[in-house]
Protein backbone atom coordinates (compact mmCIF):
# COMPACT_ATOMS: atom_id res chain seq x y z
CA UNK A 1 0.00 0.00 0.00
CA UNK A 2 2.81 2.42 0.95
CA UNK A 3 4.66 1.59 -2.27
CA UNK A 4 1.54 2.38 -4.29
CA UNK A 5 1.22 5.76 -2.55
CA UNK A 6 4.90 6.50 -3.23
CA UNK A 7 4.44 5.70 -6.92
CA UNK A 8 1.39 7.97 -7.09
CA UNK A 9 3.36 10.79 -5.46
CA UNK A 10 6.19 10.35 -7.98
CA UNK A 11 3.64 10.31 -10.81
CA UNK A 12 2.22 13.66 -9.63
CA UNK A 13 5.72 15.15 -9.68
CA UNK A 14 6.20 13.78 -13.19
CA UNK A 15 2.88 15.35 -14.19
CA UNK A 16 4.23 18.73 -13.08
CA UNK A 17 7.40 18.10 -15.11
CA UNK A 18 5.32 17.18 -18.18
CA UNK A 19 3.26 20.36 -17.88
CA UNK A 20 6.43 22.45 -17.89
CA UNK A 21 7.97 20.39 -20.73
CA UNK A 22 4.93 20.78 -23.00
CA UNK A 23 4.21 24.34 -21.86
CA UNK A 24 7.77 25.55 -22.53
CA UNK A 25 7.73 23.70 -25.84
CA UNK A 26 5.42 26.36 -27.37
CA UNK A 27 7.76 29.37 -27.11
CA UNK A 28 10.63 27.00 -27.91
CA UNK A 29 9.08 26.35 -31.33
CA UNK A 30 8.97 30.09 -32.04
CA UNK A 31 12.62 30.44 -31.03
CA UNK A 32 13.63 27.50 -33.23
CA UNK A 33 11.87 29.03 -36.22
CA UNK A 34 14.07 32.14 -36.01
CA UNK A 35 16.63 30.47 -38.27
CA UNK A 36 15.09 27.08 -39.12
CA UNK A 37 12.21 26.32 -41.47
CA UNK A 38 9.22 24.42 -40.01
CA UNK A 39 10.15 21.39 -42.13
CA UNK A 40 13.75 21.33 -40.92
CA UNK A 41 12.69 21.97 -37.33
CA UNK A 42 10.36 18.97 -37.27
CA UNK A 43 12.77 16.66 -39.11
CA UNK A 44 15.54 17.37 -36.60
CA UNK A 45 13.12 17.20 -33.67
CA UNK A 46 11.69 13.83 -34.72
CA UNK A 47 15.21 12.47 -35.26
CA UNK A 48 16.25 13.45 -31.73
CA UNK A 49 12.98 12.16 -30.22
CA UNK A 50 13.25 8.80 -31.98
CA UNK A 51 16.83 8.40 -30.75
CA UNK A 52 15.84 9.24 -27.16
CA UNK A 53 12.89 6.84 -27.08
CA UNK A 54 14.91 4.05 -28.72
CA UNK A 55 17.64 4.48 -26.11
CA UNK A 56 15.07 4.46 -23.30
CA UNK A 57 13.44 1.25 -24.54
CA UNK A 58 16.81 -0.48 -24.85
CA UNK A 59 17.95 0.75 -21.41
CA UNK A 60 14.80 -0.80 -19.93
CA UNK A 61 15.78 -4.09 -21.54
CA UNK A 62 12.57 -4.22 -23.56
CA UNK A 63 12.10 -5.63 -27.03
CA UNK A 64 11.03 -3.45 -29.95
CA UNK A 65 8.97 -6.28 -31.39
CA UNK A 66 5.31 -5.54 -32.07
CA UNK A 67 2.78 -8.29 -32.94
CA UNK A 68 2.14 -8.66 -36.64
CA UNK A 69 -1.17 -7.77 -38.22
CA UNK A 70 -3.43 -4.74 -38.27
CA UNK A 71 -1.64 -3.11 -35.33
CA UNK A 72 1.00 -1.77 -37.74
CA UNK A 73 -1.69 -0.02 -39.79
CA UNK A 74 -3.09 1.52 -36.60
CA UNK A 75 0.38 2.67 -35.55
CA UNK A 76 0.89 4.38 -38.91
CA UNK A 77 -2.55 6.05 -38.89
CA UNK A 78 -2.13 7.30 -35.31
CA UNK A 79 1.37 8.54 -36.13
CA UNK A 80 0.20 10.34 -39.28
CA UNK A 81 -2.56 12.12 -37.36
CA UNK A 82 -1.18 12.81 -33.91
CA UNK A 83 2.53 13.20 -34.65
CA UNK A 84 3.10 14.16 -38.30
CA UNK A 85 0.00 16.33 -38.86
CA UNK A 86 -0.02 17.73 -35.32
CA UNK A 87 3.71 18.42 -35.49
CA UNK A 88 3.51 20.29 -38.78
CA UNK A 89 0.37 22.28 -37.89
CA UNK A 90 1.82 23.29 -34.50
CA UNK A 91 5.08 24.38 -36.14
CA UNK A 92 3.55 26.44 -38.94
CA UNK A 93 0.91 28.05 -36.70
CA UNK A 94 3.29 30.35 -34.71
CA UNK A 95 4.58 31.85 -37.96
CA UNK A 96 1.44 33.98 -38.27
CA UNK A 97 -0.24 33.86 -34.84
CA UNK A 98 1.01 34.57 -31.33
CA UNK A 99 2.38 31.56 -29.47
CA UNK A 100 0.00 32.04 -26.55
CA UNK A 101 -3.04 31.96 -28.87
CA UNK A 102 -1.76 28.82 -30.59
CA UNK A 103 -1.16 27.03 -27.28
CA UNK A 104 -4.58 27.85 -25.83
CA UNK A 105 -6.58 27.02 -28.97
CA UNK A 106 -4.71 23.72 -29.35
CA UNK A 107 -5.69 22.70 -25.83
CA UNK A 108 -9.37 23.05 -26.66
CA UNK A 109 -9.09 19.45 -27.89
CA UNK A 110 -11.08 17.89 -24.97
CA UNK A 111 -14.14 19.84 -26.12
CA UNK A 112 -13.90 18.59 -29.70
CA UNK A 113 -13.10 15.06 -28.53
CA UNK A 114 -16.30 14.97 -26.44
CA UNK A 115 -18.31 16.22 -29.42
CA UNK A 116 -16.79 13.58 -31.72
CA UNK A 117 -17.35 10.87 -29.10
CA UNK A 118 -21.05 11.79 -29.16
CA UNK A 119 -21.22 11.78 -32.98
CA UNK A 120 -19.02 8.73 -33.68
CA UNK A 121 -19.12 6.55 -30.57
CA UNK A 122 -22.64 7.39 -29.43
CA UNK A 123 -21.42 8.51 -26.00
CA UNK A 124 -23.82 10.67 -24.03
CA UNK A 125 -23.15 14.39 -24.37
CA UNK A 126 -23.30 15.55 -20.76
CA UNK A 127 -24.50 18.94 -19.59
CA UNK A 128 -20.90 19.86 -18.77
CA UNK A 129 -19.83 19.00 -22.32
CA UNK A 130 -22.58 21.18 -23.81
CA UNK A 131 -21.57 24.10 -21.57
CA UNK A 132 -17.94 23.49 -22.52
CA UNK A 133 -18.77 23.53 -26.22
CA UNK A 134 -20.64 26.84 -25.89
CA UNK A 135 -17.78 28.41 -23.89
CA UNK A 136 -15.24 27.15 -26.41
CA UNK A 137 -17.12 28.57 -29.40
CA UNK A 138 -17.46 31.93 -27.60
CA UNK A 139 -13.76 31.95 -26.73
CA UNK A 140 -12.79 31.11 -30.31
CA UNK A 141 -15.06 33.89 -31.63
CA UNK A 142 -13.40 36.43 -29.32
CA UNK A 143 -9.94 35.36 -30.51
CA UNK A 144 -10.84 35.23 -34.20
CA UNK A 145 -12.84 38.46 -34.58
CA UNK A 146 -9.90 40.91 -34.13
CA UNK A 147 -7.77 39.04 -36.71
CA UNK A 148 -10.36 38.32 -39.40
CA UNK A 149 -8.56 40.57 -41.89
CA UNK A 150 -5.00 39.51 -41.01
CA UNK A 151 -2.75 36.53 -41.63
CA UNK A 152 -3.03 35.64 -37.92
CA UNK A 153 -6.27 33.91 -38.91
CA UNK A 154 -4.13 31.28 -40.69
CA UNK A 155 -2.22 30.54 -37.50
CA UNK A 156 -5.43 30.21 -35.49
CA UNK A 157 -6.84 27.90 -38.15
CA UNK A 158 -3.74 25.70 -37.93
CA UNK A 159 -3.90 25.63 -34.13
CA UNK A 160 -7.55 24.59 -34.37
CA UNK A 161 -6.42 21.88 -36.80
CA UNK A 162 -3.97 20.74 -34.08
CA UNK A 163 -6.84 20.41 -31.64
CA UNK A 164 -8.95 18.54 -34.20
CA UNK A 165 -6.21 16.04 -35.11
CA UNK A 166 -5.64 15.37 -31.41
CA UNK A 167 -9.37 14.85 -30.89
CA UNK A 168 -9.75 12.63 -33.97
CA UNK A 169 -6.80 10.51 -32.87
CA UNK A 170 -8.34 10.13 -29.41
CA UNK A 171 -11.56 8.78 -30.91
CA UNK A 172 -9.65 6.57 -33.34
CA UNK A 173 -7.61 5.03 -30.51
CA UNK A 174 -10.82 4.39 -28.57
CA UNK A 175 -12.31 2.60 -31.57
CA UNK A 176 -9.33 0.33 -32.25
CA UNK A 177 -8.17 0.07 -28.59
CA UNK A 178 -4.49 0.60 -29.40
CA UNK A 179 -2.59 0.26 -26.09
CA UNK A 180 -0.66 3.27 -24.83
CA UNK A 181 2.76 1.66 -24.61
CA UNK A 182 6.25 3.18 -24.82
CA UNK A 183 7.33 0.72 -27.54
CA UNK A 184 4.30 1.52 -29.69
CA UNK A 185 4.89 5.25 -29.18
CA UNK A 186 8.52 4.79 -30.20
CA UNK A 187 7.42 3.19 -33.46
CA UNK A 188 4.99 6.05 -34.05
CA UNK A 189 7.85 8.55 -33.73
CA UNK A 190 10.04 6.44 -36.03
CA UNK A 191 7.26 6.30 -38.63
CA UNK A 192 6.81 10.08 -38.34
CA UNK A 193 10.54 10.52 -38.92
CA UNK A 194 10.32 8.29 -42.02
CA UNK A 195 7.41 10.35 -43.39
CA UNK A 196 9.23 13.63 -42.74
CA UNK A 197 12.35 12.30 -44.47
CA UNK A 198 10.17 11.83 -47.58
CA UNK A 199 8.27 15.11 -47.33
CA UNK A 200 11.20 17.45 -46.63
CA UNK A 201 12.98 16.97 -50.00
CA UNK A 202 9.65 17.41 -51.82
CA UNK A 203 8.34 20.53 -50.06
CA UNK A 204 11.55 22.07 -48.73
CA UNK A 205 14.51 20.88 -50.75
CA UNK A 206 18.07 20.35 -49.49
CA UNK A 207 18.68 21.23 -45.85
CA UNK A 208 21.39 23.75 -45.05
CA UNK A 209 22.74 24.61 -41.60
CA UNK A 210 24.94 27.50 -42.70
CA UNK A 211 22.82 30.28 -41.20
CA UNK A 212 21.35 28.39 -38.26
CA UNK A 213 21.87 30.15 -34.92
CA UNK A 214 22.94 28.39 -31.73
CA UNK A 215 19.71 29.64 -30.11
CA UNK A 216 17.59 27.81 -32.70
CA UNK A 217 19.63 24.61 -32.40
CA UNK A 218 19.25 24.63 -28.62
CA UNK A 219 15.51 25.15 -29.09
CA UNK A 220 15.09 22.17 -31.41
CA UNK A 221 17.28 20.06 -29.10
CA UNK A 222 15.01 20.94 -26.16
CA UNK A 223 11.93 20.13 -28.23
CA UNK A 224 13.32 16.78 -29.36
CA UNK A 225 14.72 15.58 -26.03
CA UNK A 226 12.41 17.16 -23.43
CA UNK A 227 9.30 18.39 -25.25
CA UNK A 228 8.70 15.17 -27.15
CA UNK A 229 10.97 12.26 -26.20
CA UNK A 230 11.12 12.51 -22.40
CA UNK A 231 7.63 14.01 -22.10
CA UNK A 232 6.08 10.98 -23.80
CA UNK A 233 8.11 8.62 -21.62
CA UNK A 234 6.98 10.44 -18.45
CA UNK A 235 3.38 10.57 -19.68
CA UNK A 236 3.07 6.78 -19.84
CA UNK A 237 4.51 6.52 -16.33
CA UNK A 238 1.89 9.03 -15.15
CA UNK A 239 -1.13 7.30 -16.69
CA UNK A 240 0.12 4.00 -15.26
CA UNK A 241 -0.09 5.26 -11.67
CA UNK A 242 -2.72 8.03 -11.74
CA UNK A 243 -6.39 8.04 -12.77
CA UNK A 244 -7.02 9.34 -16.27
CA UNK A 245 -9.08 12.25 -14.93
CA UNK A 246 -6.27 13.39 -12.63
CA UNK A 247 -3.75 13.21 -15.47
CA UNK A 248 -6.06 15.13 -17.81
CA UNK A 249 -6.69 17.89 -15.26
CA UNK A 250 -2.95 18.18 -14.65
CA UNK A 251 -2.31 18.70 -18.36
CA UNK A 252 -4.59 21.75 -18.29
CA UNK A 253 -1.60 23.56 -16.78
CA UNK A 254 0.20 23.31 -20.14
CA UNK A 255 -1.53 26.23 -21.93
CA UNK A 256 -1.18 28.37 -18.78
CA UNK A 257 2.57 27.72 -18.72
CA UNK A 258 2.66 28.29 -22.48
CA UNK A 259 1.08 31.75 -22.13
CA UNK A 260 3.32 32.78 -19.20
CA UNK A 261 6.54 31.47 -20.76
CA UNK A 262 5.68 33.14 -24.09
CA UNK A 263 5.37 36.46 -22.24
CA UNK A 264 8.72 35.93 -20.51
CA UNK A 265 10.77 34.42 -23.36
CA UNK A 266 9.17 36.10 -26.38
CA UNK A 267 7.84 39.32 -24.89
CA UNK A 268 4.28 38.54 -26.04
CA UNK A 269 1.60 40.54 -24.26
CA UNK A 270 -1.94 39.18 -24.66
CA UNK A 271 -4.61 41.83 -25.15
CA UNK A 272 -7.62 42.05 -22.79
CA UNK A 273 -9.78 40.33 -25.41
CA UNK A 274 -7.15 37.58 -25.72
CA UNK A 275 -7.29 36.99 -21.98
CA UNK A 276 -11.08 36.74 -22.09
CA UNK A 277 -10.86 34.25 -24.97
CA UNK A 278 -8.14 32.26 -23.18
CA UNK A 279 -10.23 32.09 -20.02
CA UNK A 280 -13.35 30.89 -21.83
CA UNK A 281 -11.45 28.13 -23.69
CA UNK A 282 -9.67 27.07 -20.48
CA UNK A 283 -13.01 26.89 -18.64
CA UNK A 284 -14.46 24.93 -21.58
CA UNK A 285 -11.73 22.29 -21.27
CA UNK A 286 -12.28 22.16 -17.50
CA UNK A 287 -16.03 21.60 -18.00
CA UNK A 288 -15.38 18.60 -20.23
CA UNK A 289 -12.60 17.02 -18.16
CA UNK A 290 -13.99 17.64 -14.67
CA UNK A 291 -17.18 15.60 -14.67
CA UNK A 292 -19.52 15.66 -11.64
CA UNK A 293 -19.68 12.47 -9.63
CA UNK A 294 -22.89 10.49 -9.81
CA UNK A 295 -24.95 10.67 -6.64
CA UNK A 296 -25.49 7.34 -5.00
CA UNK A 297 -28.87 6.44 -3.45
CA UNK A 298 -27.36 6.89 0.00
CA UNK A 299 -26.01 10.31 -0.87
CA UNK A 300 -29.36 11.31 -2.36
CA UNK A 301 -31.08 10.43 0.92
Amino acid sequence: MQQRLDEAAKARLLLVAISFAWGLNWPTIKIGLESLSPWTYRLIGFTISAGCLLALVLLQGRSLRVPRGWIWLHIMVASALNIVAFGLFSTFAPLTASTSRVAVVTYSFPVWASLLAWLVLGERLSRNAVVGLVLCVCGMAILVYPVLQSEALIGLGLSLACAMTWAVTTIYLKLIRLPGDLVITTWQIIFALFVMAILVPIFHGPISFGDVSLRSMLAVAFSGVIGTGMAYAMWYRVIEHLPAATASIGVLAVPVIGVISSAILLGERPTPSDMIGFTLIFLAACCVIIQPRDRTPAAAQ
